[in-house]
């Protein structure tokens, strides 16, 4: 007889591959939510950094608590490192303390003392700026309203996880009229913490199919209805239905507790529920303001297309010359946009009385040059030449050994500041922007230059500035409005063991005034080199990015000029208090803040300011629907 083969062995494989087929079509839903797989146009974002500081100076020289957040913000984050002095044994608390997560490996640098004689304090030249006899200039904000303890705390913790959100999300509450929902709500979660214990009770199996059917009709009715012009005509007879099966439910004899459990079992899904959306709305709020507009990508792809298309319209032909002519007056701006760039050069030339001898460099990377050569090639702006300019090329060819080819925009770090001695008043979010890595360059791009100044893509100039070029800056090298909300002692565990005196103020880009002689002779790129191989890393970004802060802050110590406070008004990007009187009365407009003015997230009532020296009447914007 012959022996009988055993059974074939059913193969896995293909039960394998089927189950991870299957696994694999949940996950991509999910990771496309997350922003795995965005489907926008991302632009350069600025990181930002959350720094929590005591307003109070006595509190500062006295060693009052300070607690510093720093964390990297990007699209769809929710979270922020937080670590709290006073629950750390090995932090002396009888110090003032500064504490960045996560902090930079930071090692020992003395910088070579700036070539100066020591000179009395320089003293700010006053703006001649037309001012509004019925403004204040010193009350630029509304008064803030006194909020109690618990009202803070939660202003704060919003703010620390969801930043700007929190604001754009309170001016732009809808007020819902949904008294009638808010009770079928209430409805629902009573009879959901009474269905289980009655379903267990004998002789109820009538009342149970009763609560059961209530709460599928009600759960139907509000997955439909949001306020209550969205419930149907009958919804009367189903509150009454209900009302009398939960005064029903409640005369049983049920175990108080498995209510009480139930209830807060539907609590805590119901505040997770709440934080989910907060998130949600966060992330997609998060997306639209780190985002470009399709229009404004439609209009770089449409003008970049037409540079090689069309006969080249050069305008440098005739104002070339007037580049490197040291006598001109030179304006700097670094940008990847084409309409904030435009704003800027036009609002600058509209508010000057004489343009014939002003130079705009716009900085820009590869991949918006040629969008920028073709707009500025058909958009002239009276007597002023405009040179743009590849920032990525010429440093890659140029200067090579610098490393950091990249064009980086003005960094934007968002400050938190509360009172020591009032905890109470609520507490202040500034955002401050510095320069970036890219900054550190002009000295070495703009060898035949001895003074330029540096517009941010986010300012507009509604005044004649025209007198910055008569400032007599001594031996100093940078002119910028100081920020005195912030001390660089405030900043110890940031800067490191750096000298560095603790008690000066911080400063805002935006408006820069630049003596790049003076730049020249105090070695001012040689020193940020070196405080870059002490602070950036250049394997991370992220790292790279956040140390822009303090290189930026110790570079310029000994060696700022402070401008009058009313040339710049900040805040315009995500301060809703500031009064139209004072914006219309400034000198220029800095936007600085998540929302920009070119965005439909941007500020209704600043955004004209901006889109007053937008261009008009352009077919390009036209085509790609570019909403002015």
């Amino acid at each position: 007889m012959k022996a009988t083969a055993p059974p074939a062995k059913r193969r896995r494989g293909p039960r394998l591959a089927v189950l991870a087929l299957v696994f694999c079509s949940l996950l991509v839903p999910i990771a496309f939510l997350f922003n795995r797989f965005p489907a926008v146009y991302v632009t350069d974002e600025r990181p930002q950094q959350e720094i929590d500081l005591p307003s109070s100076r006595k509190a500062f020289e006295s060693g009052g608590s300070v607690n510093e957040d720093v964390s990297k913000k990007t699209p769809g984050s929710s979270s922020v490192s937080h670590r709290n002095i006073d629950s750390d044994p090995s932090i002396d608390s009888s110090k003032p303390k500064a504490i960045v997560l996560p902090p930079p490996k930071i090692e020992q640098v003395v910088l070579p003392p700036p070539k100066v004689e020591p000179k009395p304090e320089v003293k700010p030249v006053p703006v001649p700026v037309h001012q509004n006899p019925k403004i204040n200039p010193e009350k630029i904000k509304r008064p803030p309203r006194v909020q109690s303890a618990d009202e803070v705390e939660k202003a704060k913790a919003c703010q620390l996880e969801f930043g700007s959100y929190c604001l754009w999300s309170i001016e732009h509450k809808e007020v819902m009229i949904d008294t009638i929902v808010k009770r079928l709500k209430d409805q629902l979660f009573v009879a959901r913490s009474y269905y289980p214990s009655i379903a267990k009770l004998k002789g109820k199996e009538t009342l149970t199919r009763e609560l059961k059917q209530n709460i599928q009709e009600h759960e139907r009715v509000l997955s439909e209805s949001i306020v209550d012009a969205d419930l149907p005509s009958f919804i009367k007879m189903k509150i009454e239905r209900m009302d009398q099966s939960i005064a029903r439910a409640k005369s049983c004899t049920v175990d108080c507790n498995n209510v009480d459990r139930k209830l807060r079992q539907i609590l805590h899904m119901t505040e997770d529920e709440a934080h989910f959306h907060m998130k949600q709305s966060a992330y997609l709020y998060n997306l639209g303001v780190h985002t470009m507009p399709k229009s404004h990508h439609c209009l770089n792809m449409r003008l970049t297309v037409e540079y090689f298309k069309s006969m080249p319209l050069d305008p440098n032909d005739s104002s070339a010359h007037k580049f490197n002519i040291p006598d001109n007056r030179h304006y700097v701006i670094l940008s990847k946009n084409v309409l904030a760039a435009s704003v800027v050069i036009n609002s600058t030339v509209s508010s000057s009385e004489d343009t014939e001898n002003v130079v705009f460099h716009v900085l820009t990377d590869a991949q918006n040059f040629y969008a920028m050569k073709h707009w500025f090639a058909r958009n002239s702006y009276r007597e002023s030449a405009v040179n743009v300019i590849n920032y990525e090329q010429i440093i890659f060819e140029n200067f090579p050994e610098f490393g950091t080819q990249q064009l980086y925009l003005p960094e934007e770090f968002r400050v938190f500041i509360s009172s020591l001695e009032r905890p109470t008043e609520k507490s202040r979010m500034e955002y401050l922007s510095v320069f970036s890595h890219s900054h550190f360059f002009l000295a070495e791009i703009f060898k035949d230059l001895k003074k330029v100044i540096v517009l941010d893509d986010d300012v507009v100039v509604q005044r004649d500035i025209s007198f910055l070029w008569n400032l007599d800056m001594g031996d100093k090298v940078n002119g910028a409005v100081r920020f005195c909300g912030l001390k660089l002692g405030q900043l110890k565990n940031l800067l490191g063991r750096t000298m560095y005196d603790q008690q000066s103020c911080a400063w805002m880009s935006g408006v820069n005034v630049i003596d790049l002689d003076k730049w020249r002779d105090h070695n001012v790129t040689e020193n940020y080199l070196q405080l870059l191989r002490k602070f950036g890393n250049n394997d991370d970004e992220a790292s790279l990015r956040a140390s822009a802060l303090p290189i930026s802050l110790l570079s310029f110590q000994h060696l700022l000029y402070p401008l009058d406070e009313r040339l710049t008004l900040s805040g315009l990007g995500y301060d809703y208090g500031i009064k139209e009187e004072v914006a219309q009365s400034s000198a220029s407009l800095h936007y600085n803040g998540n929302m920009k003015p070119w965005l439909e997230l941007g500020i209704p009532d600043y955004r004209k300011y901006w889109k007053r020296f937008l261009t008009r009447d352009e077919r390009f914007m036209d085509e790609c629907n570019v909403s002015p």
